[in-house]
């Protein structure tokens, strides 16, 4: 049975050593992270995840969730692990103490979520959904809403949905056909469809709250005519306690390719009372919120899985023997040497690595900026954090689950035959990290999000904020001999992505669909930048303690990957550029008759 261990040394390296949090210690939140609390939530959180979570992940694929009557029944269990996880007030990490949070930065709500998705991402969905749909109501609640369900939410004794999309419409919300109606008294019946809602009916919670997108009688058409209510499953009695049944229930499950353990729904309402949140006709608006929320969580997905796939596969490299090294035998006592050492092997494990010490330090990273945004004292610096989590949660959604689901394959394929057989876990990875290119709008929506809307915004600040926090991290470091191959490599591919830019802008505008056919290969080449300023930043921390004279070999380590990314992934820059640079001409000339 393969093993998963925390990765708590990466974890410190990135929160301690590159983005030094303890530099924030004055701001709220921040101030009551002190290193030992830090460390203990580490700790704990890995521990939970190892020991708790991590052997009940080949229980939810197996045993999946069934429907009956109405009522959905989980994987074995699951419900005693939700219950440690409430009890140990893991659910309620980042949130606001005045609803019963502990108020610590949402960068260590992500540390502890990556064990927990690492482990069991079926699992981790069900306070995931919670905690977005706990983050729309707190930031577009009335004061009565927030105070009757958010102590409930954050607790984990009630759970949370988002209900968008209806059989007839997902990416294009406009076309939603969920009705709202009006009764008098402050409260709306609400009827119609939704489907695929994850952790729409589970036994796990004693209430479920779900948030409706539904269109009021008479609205405008599209997307601006949406308005946005809260329908709980039990409707709160005047002691805020579950009540009566409400009228909505699940009408089917899905049989899906993976993530079995999670119960994803099609949720009919019939009739069932609801209360708006927020204005009506300006529910869109709310609910992304909960959608951004969500896809910072799905990006953390994609390279969560990379890295339990690269535990997997590391250890399988290390122990299976086929052949012989190239250079001749490392093993002359055993009939054949560890696969580890054949550098195709070598080239897909590191690979693996690159990519989730990378996407984690750049995950982090985002979160502090969205810390910051929310609790910083300067109004510039809160300014430059909206720009960044606005410009940046495209590529943390589509460059990691993308590049996520192929590192993921990369690990099975590590694993040979015996990757394609379910024993070995890969497989269950495989199927589980494929959705998350998916959900939460497409990879292909993300990159039409950051072309059309993202890249423009605010006249281009985000975008030239962050070009030129990049110039300033060059010019810092361009006399330091030791980092010139890591800062050589951000200065080139930023170039490029500066000439992607001005080429979009400029073509973008003459034909939309210039645009449309280069957006992938633009958040891929813009993915890849970010992630040399990542790689330029662990390996700057790396060489200072090693002058320092740590013989911790992280950080040696840390020089070595930082090299082969330059070498071996920044070279993709150029293919994304030209493949940007030939436009829209060929990918659409064939005719719609001759596919």
């Amino acid at each position: 049975m393969p093993t998963y261990r925390a990765p708590l040394r990466d974890h410190r390296f990135v929160l301690n050593d590159v983005l030094n949090i303890q530099q924030y210690s004055d701001l709220p939140g921040f101030s009551e992270a002190s290193p030992d609390i830090v460390d203990a939530i580490l700790e704990e959180s890995g521990k939970f995840a190892e020991n708790v979570l991590h052997p009940l992940n080949r229980i939810g694929d197996t045993q999946g969730c069934h429907l009956k009557d109405g009522e959905v029944t989980v994987p074995e269990g699951f419900k005693e692990a939700y219950d440690q996880m409430t009890e140990n007030g893991w659910t309620g990490l980042s949130f606001d103490p005045e609803y019963g949070g502990q108020g610590l930065p949402h960068v260590l709500n992500l540390a502890s979520s990556e064990m927990v998705t690492s482990t069991n991402m079926a699992f981790g969905m069900y306070p995931g959904l919670t905690a977005g749909a706990a983050q729309a109501l707190y930031h577009g609640g009335s004061n009565e809403q927030k105070a009757l369900y958010l102590p409930k939410m954050i607790s984990g004794e009630w759970s949370g949905t988002m209900n968008l999309t209806e059989p007839h419409c997902g990416t294009d919300l406009g076309l939603l056909r969920t009705k709202a109606v009006p009764q008098g008294d402050g409260s709306y019946k609400i009827t119609g469809q939704k489907i695929w809602i994850s952790a729409g009916e589970h036994p796990m919670s004693q209430n479920i709250i779900h948030l409706v997108l539904a269109r009021v009688e008479g609205a405008p058409d599209g997307v601006k005519g949406i308005s946005l209510f809260v329908v709980p499953k039990f409707i709160p009695d005047e002691n805020g306690a579950p009540g009566v049944r409400n009228a909505l229930q699940c009408g089917g499950l899905e049989e899906k390719m993976g993530i079995h353990g999670n119960a994803t729904c099609v949720m009919n309402y019939d009739g069932a009372t609801g209360w708006l949140v927020g204005e009506e006709n300006k529910g869109l608006k709310i609910m992304f919120i909960m959608m951004n929320e969500a896809r910072l969580g799905v990006g953390l997905q994609g390279y969560a899985l990379a890295e339990t796939a690269y535990q997997y596969s590391l250890a399988f490299a290390k122990d299976r023997i086929q052949g012989r090294a190239l250079t001749g035998p490392k093993e002359p006592n055993q009939a054949a040497d560890p696969i580890i050492v054949h550098p195709d092997v070598r080239r897909m494990l590191m690979d693996q690595k690159v990519f989730v010490e990378a996407a984690r330090a750049f995950t982090f990273w985002i979160g502090v900026q969205a810390d910051l945004e929310h609790v910083a004292s300067d109004e510039a610096v809160r300014d430059k954090a909206s720009d960044y989590m606005a410009l940046l949660t495209p590529i943390v959604k589509a460059y990691l689950t993308g590049k996520g689901y192929d590192s993921v394959s990369a690990g099975l394929q590590v694993h040979g035959g015996s990757g394609f057989t379910e024993e070995w876990g890969l497989s269950q990875l495989l199927r589980d990290a494929r959705i998350t290119l998916i959900y939460e709008g497409t990879n292909g929506v993300q990159a039409l999000d950051l072309v059309g809307r993202k890249l423009a915004m605010r006249g281009m600040r985000p975008y030239t904020t962050f070009m030129a926090e990049l110039d300033g991290y060059i010019a810092e470091h361009a006399s330091d001999e030791a980092m010139k191959p890591f800062i050589d490599g951000l200065a080139g591919v930023k170039e490029k992505l500066k000439s992607a830019t001005d080429w979009m802008v400029e073509k973008g505008l003459e034909n939309f669909d210039n645009a449309g056919a280069g957006s992938h290969d633009y958040l891929h080449l813009f993915g890849l930048t970010c992630f040399a300023y990542m790689w330029a930043r662990m390996a700057k921390a790396s060489l200072i303690k090693l002058a320092e004279g740590s013989q911790d070999p992280h950080y040696s380590a840390k020089i070595k990957t930082a090299t082969y990314f330059v070498e071996r992934w920044l070279p993709e820059a150029d293919a994304h550029l030209n493949k940007i640079r030939a436009g829209a001409t060929s990918m659409m000339a064939l005719e719609v008759e001759a596919f």
